[in-house]
């Protein structure tokens, strides 16, 4: 077979540094399309990029020549910057260091399109801790409590 195929969807989660609340409606209006067009620039997919003051939640799809690290690295990076070059009173923008990847099966895709487009309704119930902490159980990732709750 000379071709490959893949399908490699992955949920990723990451926060903004120190879980400020960051992250505007009217930065997201512009931030997220821009973390799309990294994606896309890298061959990837994004299919839905959404989250409310303090975290972002991404849907994509990778290449299989892409290592989430190196994507995700790029992603960050870039967006931090062009956050502090576009809006210049967001000079303390940023990151979290980690973040967390799922896999998400072709067939519960829209589950988690949907999940992810309604993540500001979603947190004025549930906190971002209570949220990734599920995450992680769920997926069965081992953590230390100690290096989640700062």
């Amino acid at each position: 077979m000379p071709h490959s195929f893949t399908s490699l969807l992955v949920h990723v989660i990451f926060s903004t540094k120190n879980r400020t609340a960051a992250i505007s409606p009217e930065l997201a209006g512009r931030l997220f399309p821009y973390m799309a067009g990294i994606i896309k620039e890298r061959r990837g997919t994004p299919i839905i990029i959404n989250g409310p003051a303090d975290h972002v939640h991404l849907l994509l799809s990778i290449p299989a020549t892409e290592s989430i690290a190196d994507l995700l690295r790029v992603v960050k990076t870039n967006s931090s910057r062009w956050v502090h070059e576009e809006f210049p009173e967001h000079r303390r923008f940023g990151w979290q260091a980690g973040y967390a990847a799922f896999t998400v099966s072709a067939s519960r895709s829209a589950e988690v399109e949907r999940y992810i487009a309604k993540q500001q309704e979603h947190h004025r119930r549930v906190s971002f801790q209570e949220e990734f902490l599920t995450f992680l159980k769920r997926h069965g990732i081992a953590y230390d409590a100690d290096e989640i709750s700062g």
